[in-house]
């Protein structure tokens, strides 16, 4: 029997793309498509979807409320981000609302390899979605905010290893370390709001300064 996925995507020609190469693989089915995170929360129960593409740019109710709403009512779900936007806040609101994946529009055509990967316990990232998350690692010094359990895990995500990998390879559940990661980006959202407002307050004493 074949994994069925459901689609919430506004757009419905690349809502109907996703879903012929999805109904085209050997694994997964779309057996419902929503065009807005409202009728998508009518529906949607873990009796009837394990999967789940999320648009973010949706009408009324955002894709992040929707799988924050999705992934808290059915912790089973799993919630794979597709989108076009790459902005810093918008990934690390979506992995903290509970999506295991973030990929952009552009990647559609490997989304069943994208799926396979979150059914197998990875947590597909685009390239350049990767390299933002790595950037401000880095360039923040954030892994000193973490535990040291938090850093292990970390280091072994980025270094490629799936979520399951990480399990094994430490000797934990793999919902420990689902939950580790999702504490770490947590901390690294709220690392990045606090980066804002430092960079905000020194524009805001240069200002004065010339005034």
């Amino acid at each position: 029997m074949k994994i069925k996925v459901a689609i919430i995507e506004d757009d419905e020609d690349l809502s109907e793309a996703f879903a012929e190469v999805i109904n085209k693989s050997e694994k997964f089915c779309c057996n419902n498509r929503y065009s807005n995170a409202e009728d998508a929360l009518k529906y949607i129960t873990d009796e009837n979807c394990l999967l789940v593409i999320m648009d973010l740019n949706l009408p009324g109710i955002s894709g992040i409320e929707c799988t924050k709403i999705l992934t808290s009512k059915f912790p089973s779900i799993l919630v794979l981000i597709c989108t076009v936007f790459e902005e810093d806040s918008k990934i690390f609101d979506a992995l903290t609302a509970g999506a295991q994946g973030y990929i952009t529009k552009s990647s559609f055509n490997t989304i069943t390899e994208a799926l396979e990967e979150i059914m197998n316990g990875g947590s597909p990232i685009s390239g350049s979605i990767a390299r933002k998350v790595i950037s401000f690692f880095q360039e923040n010094n954030a892994q000193e905010q973490l535990s040291v359990r938090e850093q292990e895990i970390l280091n072994l995500y980025l270094d490629g290893y799936k979520i399951k990998e990480i399990a094994d390879k430490l000797f934990i559940s793999k919902y420990t370390v689902k939950n580790h990661i999702q504490n770490i980006y947590k901390k690294l959202h709220i690392n990045s709001k606090i980066e804002a407002a430092n960079i905000q307050n020194k524009n805001l004493k240069g200002r004065r300064s010339l005034s």
